[in-house]
């Protein structure tokens, strides 16, 4: 009976040691089937690493406005971080639109630079800005919902505003609506949207 016990701790230590090993594998997060540590992606650690476009460079490298500051803060207050995207926050700020973007979940904005505003001929840049149904429509024009990777950007897609937006072309040249926009730096990341950085503001029908 004594034997009989004694064997069968024996077994119960073992079967725990066993289970031990196994847990202590399994809870091991850091380490892939392919023996490299987790941290070692380095577009998980490093928002820059994922987006393409000449125009990244033109990206702070710190601080708020940094592909890095962008990443934690909603996508208006993020835009209002980057000296680029200026002339647009004050569009958006017109509009009305801040707290509507920042509270969006997963979407897409296409974001027109300061370049791009300047284009516009004045007189009519200041008329839209004083319009604020028409700089409504033409703002959420430029935003998709959903959060689009490069490999779904092609082809057409609802805005908010209620319209279609067209783009063609593929990774790193596509054209952007009827007003063939250039992506100049793209797949930037905020909390709630993924940043598409153009070259030309795109229009909606009016």
């Amino acid at each position: 009976m004594n034997t009989k016990i004694r064997r069968t701790g024996i077994a119960a230590i073992a079967l725990g040691a066993t289970l031990g090993l196994a847990a202590c594998g399994s809870g091991d997060s850091s380490t892939t089937a392919a023996g490299t540590t987790g941290s070692g992606d380095s577009s998980m650690s490093d928002p820059a690493a994922q987006t393409f476009g000449d125009g990244c460079s033109a990206v702070p490298k710190t601080g708020d406005g940094s592909f890095q500051g962008m990443a934690t803060a909603p996508v208006a207050s993020a835009a209002g971080a980057n000296p680029v995207l200026s002339t647009l926050v004050t569009a958006v700020t017109k509009a009305g639109l801040v707290d509507t973007l920042n509270s969006q979940k997963d979407i897409t904005v296409f974001a027109p630079t300061n370049d791009a505003f300047a284009a516009i001929p004045p007189k009519t840049l200041k008329s839209v800005l004083a319009d604020k149904a028409t700089l409504t429509r033409i703002l959420t024009y430029h935003v998709v919902p959903g959060e689009l990777a490069p490999d779904q950007l092609a082809g057409s897609h609802k805005t908010l505003e209620g319209g279609t937006l067209t783009i063609s072309g593929s990774d790193p040249d596509f054209v952007v609506g009827t007003q063939k926009a250039s992506i100049v730096c793209g797949n930037v990341p905020t909390a709630n949207a993924t940043v598409y950085i153009i070259n030309s503001v795109l229009m909606p029908k009016m």
